[in-house]
């Protein structure tokens, strides 16, 4: 029997603290855990504090001893976590919104309706459109494009032709033949943490314009792992707005590794939990050490990787398109 926060929590055999306390209605987060499959402890954002040591302590590999008394809430257990989370967002290049997304005044989902109209679905893309216009009327004639302006594409040579690609998808179909797509968001979450990638390298803006095959240019910059990300969900319960930190991670931004199929992973999104790596075999690996260390993906191990370890990823930076 121990105690988490003043409540008696009687922990199973085997059973760590955090699984403990989960079982038991205390919510504590962690990204580098997930249940019934291998983990080791690295992101300290499941950090607990022994009252009778004032040790800090990983909760999701500690397995409680009798009498123990955790808390998991307290002022001191807060800031480490706190911490932890702004370390790990500044090793993480990634644009959880797309900008383009984010200063349409009208509300338009710019980048998922550009990601439509490059898989050369326009009805999908026109009924992202209904939602922020009484089509036939749009208002982008007399818009001052902040889209265009905020466009990551512009940085690397030109500007994605946002208007002209509204305008088209506007005038392809009668507005009422068209209905808003349930499945479609509605725009940004303007009260989620918004991760940014910061300035493109010389090296990366030449990746990006020998890699980017859209008809439409656009990069896709938004996150596609972005709605089941942990890393955003625990740094906006955290009250964190923007990254304390300048971006420490070499790693290209936006190079995109393709898997298999429709499974990607990028690894500047990479906070190197590790649990691809422990729960595959002959598939993602560790290369390097300490600060260096990476999570690579040899040529040769792609055929062993299960589409379940996206699901197991608290980062997006392996994902399903």
């Amino acid at each position: 029997m121990m105690t988490i926060n003043g409540m008696e929590v009687e922990a199973l055999r085997g059973e760590t603290i955090l699984e403990a306390a989960r079982r038991a209605g205390c919510d504590i987060p962690s990204l580098c855990h997930a249940k019934g499959m291998k983990h080791r402890a690295s992101c300290m954002v499941c950090a607990v504090r022994d009252c009778d040591t004032g040790q800090i302590i990983p909760s999701c590999t500690t397995v409680p001893t009798e009498g123990m008394r955790i808390d998991a809430t307290g002022d001191d257990v807060r800031t480490v976590r706190s911490l932890s989370l702004e370390l790990l967002l500044s090793d993480h290049r990634a644009d959880c919104e797309a900008p383009c997304s984010l200063v349409c005044p009208q509300g338009l989902d710019v980048e998922r309706l550009l990601l439509f109209h490059d898989r050369d679905k326009p009805e999908e893309a026109r009924r992202i459109l209904v939602r922020a216009f009484a089509l036939p009327a749009i208002a982008c004639d007399t818009c001052k494009a902040p889209c265009e302006k905020a466009c990551r594409r512009g940085t690397v040579d030109k500007p994605v032709a946002i208007r002209a690609i509204v305008r088209e998808l506007a005038a392809a179909s009668p507005a009422d033949t068209l209905q808003p797509g349930e499945e479609t968001p509605a725009g940004a979450d303007k009260k989620a943490y918004l991760s940014r990638l910061g300035r493109f390298r010389s090296d990366e803006k030449a990746y990006l314009q020998e890699n980017t095959p859209s008809p439409s240019r656009c990069l896709h910059c938004a996150c596609a792992g972005r709605k089941d990300c942990k890393l955003r969900l625990y740094a906006t319960a955290e009250g964190i707005k923007r990254p304390r930190y300048e971006a420490s991670s070499a790693l290209p931004a936006m190079k995109k590794i393709h898997v298999g199929g429709n499974m990607w992973f990028e690894q500047a999104k990479c906070i190197r939990c590790g649990l691809c790596v422990y729960n595959s075999e002959n598939g993602f690996t560790f290369s390097g050490r300490g600060f260096a260390m990476q999570v690579t993906l040899p040529e040769e191990n792609k055929p062993n990787i299960s589409k379940t370890l996206a699901s197991l990823c608290p980062t997006g930076a392996i994902y399903l398109s």
